[in-house]
């Protein structure tokens, strides 16, 4: 981590009035806990987010909440509820497969889906209340992107966000670059991978892959896991801050460019 810090908790009031008002923007890092191979931690979505969104501060000014593993539904999108291999993940992870059905939850996949809905919109207008121009919710665990962009139209709709108040804005990274990498984006291959090596290389270990040839647990993509490299996962993020920040400062420069109805999620407006 470079200095001065981003990390919205770990500065003091000083120094958050001092970076705030050179740039209003906060990002806001979203994932969850889920299978992501037995090679990568189980927080894989959540680090890249944040990792992801340090990057973008740092390079584009602002700051960086601390980030949200909660809340997203655990019935819906999930590899241990949903994949096709979920008997043989939960068997990994020494669990019953029973603990990811309906039965074991207390709310409903439609309950979880409202709840983290107003989740989002509770952190936004947190956000908007410490005097932020501009929030936004970087998805890390990709189905979190549509929730996301949910809470982002309903954020921007309010009657005091329509004129003066905060924007929203959301984003995943294999989306804003998928022109230049044909293959952006999978689970737990070579694209996860690559980026888990270059922000937290001590969390991942190749060697807990089974040999070539033999397909891991949990793991799908365009790239072998085994072929991922720090590099590659520097490369790609490098690629994804460059663009987020290239449509925050759009943001911040033209804020009447993005409100109004439906044109909270355009995007490229800046090219």
């Amino acid at each position: 981590m470079t200095e001065p810090d981003v990390r919205y908790q770990l500065l003091r009031p000083r120094q958050v009035v001092e970076r705030r008002r050179a740039c209003p923007v906060v990002y806001i890092p979203i994932g969850t806990l889920e299978w992501h191979g037995p090679h990568n931690p189980l927080g894989a979505d959540t680090l890249q987010a944040e990792g992801l969104a340090i990057l973008c501060a740092q390079r584009g000014g602002g700051l960086v909440f601390p980030p949200l593993y909660f809340g997203e539904s655990r019935l819906e999108a999930l590899m241990e509820a949903n994949a096709a291999d979920r008997a043989a993940i939960a068997e990994q992870m020494a669990l019953p497969p029973e603990n990811f059905t309906a039965a074991r939850q207390p709310f409903s996949a439609t309950e979880q889906a409202v709840n983290y809905h107003r989740l989002l919109l509770h952190i936004l207008a947190e956000a908007e209340s410490l005097g932020f121009e501009l929030g936004v919710l970087v998805a890390g665990h990709y189905p979190l992107i549509d929730h996301a962009r949910a809470a982002v139209l309903q954020f921007n709709q309010r009657e005091f966000s329509k004129r003066h108040g905060m924007l929203a804005w959301a984003f995943v990274d294999y989306l804003l670059v998928g022109d230049r990498y044909p293959h952006a984006g999978d689970h737990a291959a070579g694209w996860e991978t690559s980026h888990v090596m270059a922000l937290h290389p001590e969390t991942v270990d190749l060697t807990e892959l089974p040999p070539e040839g033999e397909a891991p647990v949990g793991v799908g993509g365009h790239m072998d896991p085994r072929s991922a490299t720090a590099q590659f996962g520097r490369e790609t993020l490098d690629a994804a801050a460059q663009i987020a920040v290239k449509e925050v400062e759009h943001r911040l420069a033209h804020p009447e460019r993005y409100r109004g109805h439906g044109n909270s999620l355009q995007e490229g407006l800046w090219r």
